[in-house]
């Protein structure tokens, strides 16, 4: 709890520097080409249109039912839960990678460890908001206008930001201390993408309850449902599915408290992983 309660503190005293140096890290990454930063949408769009060729292709182009007998076009299901996969996606294996990549430049640094992984985060999180704004006129333009339910978007962002806090702590540890993490990560990911309700309805495939709640245990589950509730304003899915909403903050409690232990504990010897 100690370790936790150090980390959060260390985070909330600087936040300001964190949102100068994720600007400062997406800037970097983009400098060499000639479309800069706008290759940060093109790369997810053109993701989204092979998926939907794909996938489509395999459904028909049918349209994927929601909570209550509603329907909602193929592409903009696809797209409402990938905008938000390619999020977890980046941030979790930029963050995995985040300490051990900035290991020669530790003794220079003026501010805790512990905010690497949150300003990578960051940096792809206005990434992440352009799609977001970019996925609501498209839903806007073809007849799913904004209500009242966009409001949990506050809540799910939140969420995710601090799945994604709490996991990066963990893996951007262990990839300094095994270097294979990260790549066994990168494969894992992968797979977890097929498994998650992305590209697919999994309750449409999937007819066995017992697996289908055992998928639900993917946190992940639950924030992409919660954006689709969201953008189709089915529902206010934090309410709806209270149970859910408990077993997740639970989840990210426990992945919290043990990655700032970890994190904490071995950040001392980090410098001799050189």
């Amino acid at each position: 709890m100690k370790s936790a309660i150090t980390v959060l503190k260390e985070q909330i005293k600087h936040f300001y520097l964190i949102r100068r140096l994720s600007l400062y890290e997406l800037k970097s990454e983009n400098r060499n080409n000639y479309l800069g930063m706008a290759w940060e949408v093109i790369n997810p769009s053109i993701q989204i249109l092979i998926y939907w060729f794909v996938f489509g292709s395999i459904r028909q182009r049918a349209d994927v039912e929601l909570a209550d007998g509603i329907e909602a076009p193929f592409i903009l299901w696809l797209m409402s839960g990938f905008i938000l996969w390619t999020f977890f996606y980046q941030s979790t294996i930029q963050g995995s990678k985040s300490v051990y990549s900035r290991l020669q430049m530790l003794s220079k640094m003026n501010f805790p460890m512990s905010v690497i992984p949150n300003f990578t985060i960051f940096s792809q999180f206005y990434i992440h908001l352009i799609m977001l704004g970019m996925t609501i006129i498209i839903f806007h333009l073809t007849g799913h206008y904004i209500t009242v339910y966009y409001l949990q978007f506050i809540y799910f962002i939140f969420a995710t930001f601090c799945f994604l806090f709490a996991i990066s702590l963990i893996t951007s540890t262990l990839s300094t201390i095994v270097r294979d993490v990260h790549m066994f990560l990168n494969a894992t990911l992968r797979m977890l993408l097929y498994l998650s309700p992305i590209l697919w309805p999994i309750s449409k495939i999937i007819e066995n309850d017992l697996i289908i709640s055992i998928l639900k245990l993917n946190p992940l589950y639950y924030i992409i449902e919660g954006y689709r509730a969201a953008l189709f304003g089915v529902d206010w899915y934090l309410f709806t599915h209270w149970e859910y909403t408990l077993y997740f903050w639970g989840l990210i409690a426990v992945l919290f408290l043990f990655g700032a232990s970890l994190h904490v504990k071995f950040r001392r010897h980090f410098i001799d992983y050189l």
